[in-house]
């Protein structure tokens, strides 16, 4: 069986101290959103020499492409959403679920910017543009979001998408509105996905029949900045979990862009349509959840079994119960299975093997759903306690939930597991 290597042990140990100083005693601030989290990001960054790391593996990686060793179009080797090879790739996740532990929203933030944004950008981008943007967005100096998801979309994120561009000449007229958008209040940088508008060659004006079926049309992939003319960014939405994390709605209304914001410079980019792009983030996107499902899953086990050793009933410690004593064994065996998933993730990664779509989906499926149960039977354990903020196994619920909805709802995971199978 795999195991932590010695330095990823080494790194969590350490970023558990970070998190001890510098993220619980700020949770309730966190969560209230008196405080926002780009801030603590940037001090992990600083503290552990993460911005460094990345800023001198995109500079390589820009030399390699300067020199012609590599295309515009690749997709990034990345192992994970702070950089480097696949051997680092343990690491990453443990970060990760260190973190979630007691923030999942500082996950989130972070993982929207780093492993949505600048993976996007790195895949499909220009030699300019990936000068352009990525060097403030890998050492987190500008926020970035990812925008897909709209208000009628929903799962079906290609199908109903509305937003859409048409041209204008050599430029391009964006209009159109996004939902859900992590990061999306503060992004600096945004990723926008949109379709485009316009005729097939040879249709007929007068018979709508002849047109492409909006639901097929091309879709393009635009960078936008903050403060553009015509893009609007809503306040932070109210949320049920993760508030540390700012989530919010993009509004499009007439915003001219250049084809130097049009990713690859080219409605025929080569690392194919807008959709494919997409397709491989949402694979490493639920991947992510494993380890974001293990940190609920060892933080819950830990709060539960120092309560059963303190809490007393009839004058008994309630960890001598074996309704308790079951509780706690099925929370074990589910971390258990989450960690293995994990492994098997950073295995792969070290082989330099990918993980399929429709393993991606059983993961992401498998891991929010046991961190859900595993959240909602910490609750139960504490009983009236576990209904109190001040207990944190309350925050722990609510940000686990959000894991059966995050990077895809669960049902629709089930489908990518089925049709897996079936194909």
């Amino acid at each position: 069986m795999l195991e932590w290597s010695d330095v990823d042990l080494a790194v969590r140990d350490a970023v558990r101290g970070f998190v001890d100083k510098e993220i619980r005693p700020h949770v309730d601030a966190l969560e209230s959103g008196e405080m926002e989290p780009y801030g603590i990001i940037r001090k992990l960054f600083a503290t552990f020499g993460i911005a460094d790391m990345a800023r001198d593996s995109l500079n390589k990686r820009l030399a390699k492409l300067r020199d012609g060793g590599a295309s515009a179009g690749t997709k990034s080797s990345s192992g994970s959403m702070f950089g480097g090879d696949g051997g680092s790739a343990g690491m990453g996740f443990v970060v990760v679920s260190e973190l979630c532990r007691v923030s999942m929203g500082v996950v989130t933030g972070m993982g929207v910017s780093l492993g949505l944004t600048v993976p996007t950008i790195m895949g499909r981008g220009t030699l300019a543009q990936q000068e352009r943007w990525l060097p403030d967005l890998v050492t987190y100096d500008k926020v970035g979001a990812w925008a897909i998801t709209e208000p009628e979309s929903g799962s079906d994120a290609f199908g109903g998408m509305k937003s859409y561009v048409v041209r204008d000449g050599e430029n391009y007229i964006l209009n159109g509105q996004k939902t859900f958008i992590t990061n999306g209040p503060d992004a600096d940088v945004v990723v926008v996905y949109a379709k485009l508008n316009e005729d097939e060659a040879g249709a007929s004006p007068s018979n709508p029949r002849d047109r492409l079926n909006p639901r097929d049309r091309k879709v393009l992939t635009f960078v936008l900045d903050r403060g553009m003319d015509g893009f609007t960014q809503s306040k932070p939405f109210r949320k049920m979990g993760i508030h540390s994390s700012r989530t919010g709605e993009l509004f499009f209304e007439d915003v001219r862009l250049g084809r130097d914001r049009l990713l690859g410079e080219s409605e025929n980019n080569a690392a194919g349509d807008g959709r494919d792009s997409a397709r491989s983030n949402f694979s490493a996107e639920r991947i992510g959840v494993a380890a974001m499902a293990l940190g609920v899953i060892e933080e819950c086990l830990r709060l539960c079994v120092e309560y059963a050793k303190t809490r007393t009933l009839w004058g008994k410690e309630i960890g001598q119960f074996q309704l308790i004593q079951l509780k706690l064994a099925t929370m074990e065996v589910a971390r258990m299975n989450v960690r293995n998933m994990l492994f098997r993730v950073i295995e792969a990664a070290q082989k330099g093997t990918s993980i399929s779509l429709a393993e991606a989906s059983a993961i992401k499926w498998y891991c929010s759903q046991a961190a859900t149960d595993v959240a909602m039977e910490a609750v139960q354990v504490f009983g009236g306690n576990g209904y109190m903020t001040e207990y944190r196994v309350e925050q722990l619920a609510r940000d686990a939930k959000s894991l059966m909805i995050y990077a895809g709802s669960n049902e629709v995971q089930i489908t990518h597991v089925a049709k897996g199978l079936l194909s």
